[in-house]
C-alpha cells in the first residue's frame, strides 16, 4: 500500500512506496539490509516523509526530495541530502545543521553527504543518522 502523499508535485507511479518495494526486490547491492533500515528509518523520522524511486535509487520527500541513497559509493554505504530541485535562498553560510557526530561531509551549501563504511558503522550511527534527517528537512 502506497503511503498518503506529502504536498507537492510528484505524482508519477515512480513516487510510491510500491516503486521502491519493487526496486528493491531486484536490488542486489552488499548493503541491501541497511537500505531497507534506512527506508524504515527515514519514514519513521517524520509523518511527512515519503519514499519514491528518483535517480534510479531510493529517495525521500517532504514537498520535495531531500535524500537519495547513493548505490555506487565505492567505500560502503552513502545517502545525498539536498534540497529538492529548486533553488532556494539560503543564509550566507549555506544550511547550518547540528551534527555532533560529524556524519556530513558538505558537497556544496546546500548539500551533503553520510558515508557508512561498514554494517557496524551504520548500526553505530544510525540513530545521529536520524537526529540529521530531522534537522534537515526542516529547511526542505
Amino acid at each position: 500500500m502506497a503511503s498518503a502523499r506529502p504536498k507537492g508535485t510528484h505524482h508519477t507511479a515512480a513516487d510510491t512506496t510500491a516503486a521502491v518495494d519493487a526496486f528493491m526486490l531486484t536490488l542486489e547491492h552488499p548493503f541491501k539490509r541497511e537500505i531497507e533500515s534506512i527506508r524504515q528509518l527515514m519514514r519513521a523520522a517524520d509523518p511527512a516523509i515519503a519514499e519514491g524511486i528518483k535517480w534510479n535509487a531510493p529517495s525521500f520527500r517532504t514537498g520535495e526530495y531531500f535524500a537519495t541513497v547513493h548505490l555506487r559509493e565505492k567505500s560502503g554505504l552513502a545517502v545525498i541530502l539536498h534540497l529538492g530541485a529548486k533553488v532556494r535562498n539560503l543564509p550566507a553560510g549555506g544550511v547550518s545543521i547540528d551534527d555532533p557526530m560529524n556524519l556530513l561531509k558538505w558537497l556544496g551549501k546546500d548539500r551533503a553527504i553520510v558515508v557508512f563504511e561498514s554494517s557496524q558503522d551504520f548500526a553505530a550511527r544510525k540513530a545521529a543518522f536520524e537526529d540529521v534527517v530531522r534537522r534537515w528537512i526542516a529547511h526542505v
